[in-house]
């Protein structure tokens, strides 16, 4: 008990600096990053008053093949065939018709026959065919920077053409203009709901083709048929969206979006503060998001909603002593997770058991709950033939948000009680990638969240095949269970289908300790007062969709 209340109270005190640090910042209204980033003329202040002003990091590209995190651009330019909406109603998502007004899935779950919507054209006039379609999955598949190809693959001749064997896509059979058909080697549950992804947005084959590798890195070579259109990049400083007014699903209800270009969370804060950004995302202020959450004048201009995705330990099976599940089952009850969000996120979520978070399909709320329990963990680990403890390296990435490394040195802290020895490890980014994929990080801390809403975007991007589990360096051996979970993705009947995947998920996280969960959040933004129509997106993501946010004047 002494040692769990000084640890309480250590964490505790952490907690409360960082809430009066929150509050003594939030009337900084001058520094030398908010100068330079509002170092612009009164003309072009004016010129764009009607725009809502974001942040954003900076991205490599906007091109939706190529991006797997920078979608602020790609969800409002592009379009999709169907899109994930939330269900206003009972708050559930579901697939909805976009770019294809409606489909057919035979029977056997092999093909998908899909109708477009007469009369769409991008913003340079030319008009969305079917061949547009074809050209925008042969593209995803065989252009040399994609990284979204998983989306496609399980088309029939995917492979053949990925890798080179031919230059046409079999499964794609075009019927006419706006009917055409994809057959995949295999039924595959999800291919719908992949098709909602940003990577997945439709492209124009004319000027995509024509722009070769300048598309997604110059505005005028980047063209869809989206409720905004990219009209300017000025490198380190701002990306410029413009409202389509012509736009085939009707026109935005702002003159458009001005996204500031800031890697720094505190740049933001102060941005907000001096009112020169709309919203203000919450997520890795650490501490100081407190000052939003409470502060009496940010109450009602706060918004939330569920972020679709889970915060793990991934623990790495070919380390020798994580190789033995005793000790994988006394790292699990070693955490106080309920302490952990706490600290991270001020309790604004839930303890999660699994590896299928809230919000999504397949989330089983029978799952048991993972005990916090240092004495059994202890005892688990002498049974282990571990009594003395061993080391353990734990690594995250070099300028990681506070929030992390905060997370990163209680985890530790809370492993030494039963005797971990924890070396804490901050790598170069690329470095911290590269020895990711190889499968060489022995434990690290991070967050997936839903890129679209299945479970299959979870369980087998992890554990879905030795690729896969030595990609995110879990290294999980167990092939009777990888070769369950691809089998699974076939199975046609959801109630069936879903039935496994919670099965699949009890054995590798509640049997297995294959790796720890942690817990799934609630996603916060602060809105300036004249922004009205703001809604989170169904999965929580920071990068949204504005058609619909409008802009009060009277603010």
């Amino acid at each position: 008990m002494k040692n769990r209340r000084f640890h309480i109270q250590a964490i505790l005190l952490i907690f409360s600096l960082l809430f009066l640090f929150g509050c003594q910042e939030a009337g900084i209204q001058n520094g030398a990053a908010v100068s330079e980033a509002s170092a612009e003329s009164t003309d072009k202040k004016e010129n764009l008053s009607g725009y809502l002003s974001i942040t954003d990091q900076t991205p490599s590209t906007v091109d939706p093949q190529c991006t797997s995190g920078s979608y602020n651009v790609p969800l409002n330019i592009f379009d999709r065939l169907v899109e994930i909406e939330t269900d206003p109603e009972n708050q559930s998502s579901q697939i909805v018709p976009s770019l294809a007004d409606s489909w057919e899935i035979s029977p056997d779950g092999l093909v998908y026959t899909f109708h477009l919507h007469p009369g769409v054209t991008y913003s340079n006039g030319n008009a969305l065919t079917s061949s547009d379609v074809e050209y925008t999955l042969i593209r995803l598949l065989t252009w040399p920077e994609s990284v979204n190809q998983d989306l496609a693959i399980g088309i029939l001749g995917a492979a053949a053409l990925r890798n080179g064997e031919t230059d046409t896509l079999e499964g794609f059979s075009l019927i006419d203009d706006v009917t055409f058909s994809i057959t995949l080697e295999q039924p595959y549950a999800a291919f719908l709901a992949c098709l909602s992804t940003p990577g997945a947005s439709i492209l124009d084959e004319e000027s995509t083709n024509a722009a070769g590798p300048l598309f997604g890195k110059t505005p005028e070579s980047t063209i869809g048929s989206g409720p905004f259109i990219f009209r300017e990049w000025i490198p380190n400083d701002e990306l410029i969206l413009k409202a389509n007014p012509d736009c085939w699903s009707g026109a935005p209800l702002c003159d458009g979006i001005r996204i500031h270009l800031i890697d720094e969370t505190e740049v933001s804060r102060r941005l907000f503060e001096n009112g020169e950004i709309d919203i203000l995302d919450l997520e890795n202020l650490g501490g100081e998001a407190e000052y939003y959450v409470h502060g009496k004048a940010y109450k009602d201009v706060l918004v939330q909603g569920p972020r679709v995705g889970i915060t793990y330990v991934a623990l790495n099976h070919s380390v020798t002593a994580l190789k033995n599940v005793l000790v994988r089952k006394a790292l699990q009850m070693a955490l106080d997770r309920r302490i952990l969000l706490q600290v991270a996120y001020g309790g604004r979520g839930a303890v999660e058991n699994g590896i299928f978070p809230r919000g999504l399909i397949g989330y089983d709320p029978e799952l048991p709950e993972i005990p916090y329990d240092l004495v059994k963990a202890k005892a688990l680990l002498e049974e282990a033939g571990y009594s003395n403890g061993f080391s353990l390296d734990l690594s995250l990435e070099k300028g990681s948000s506070a929030t992390l490394r905060e997370e990163v040195r209680i985890i530790a802290y809370m492993w030494e009680q039963i005797g971990i020895k924890v070396h804490i490890y901050e790598l170069d980014p690329a470095v911290f990638m590269a020895m990711r994929k190889n499968g060489s990080l022995a434990c690290y801390v991070s967050t997936w969240s839903a890129d679209f809403n299945d479970p299959d975007n979870f369980i087998y991007t992890f554990f879905g095949s030795e690729e896969n589990t030595t990609n995110r360096s879990i290294c999980y051996a167990n092939e009777e269970v990888m070769q369950r979970i691809y089998d699974a993705r076939g199975i046609v009947d959801e109630e069936t289908r879903i039935r496994e995947y919670q099965a699949l998920q009890k054995q590798i996280v509640q049997e297995e300790a294959s790796w720890i969960p942690l817990y799934s959040r609630q996603h916060l933004f602060v809105l300036s007062p004249r922004v009205e129509g703001f809604r989170v997106s169904w999965n929580g993501w920071s990068s949204n969709k504005y058609r619909n946010v409008s802009l009060s004047t009277a603010a």
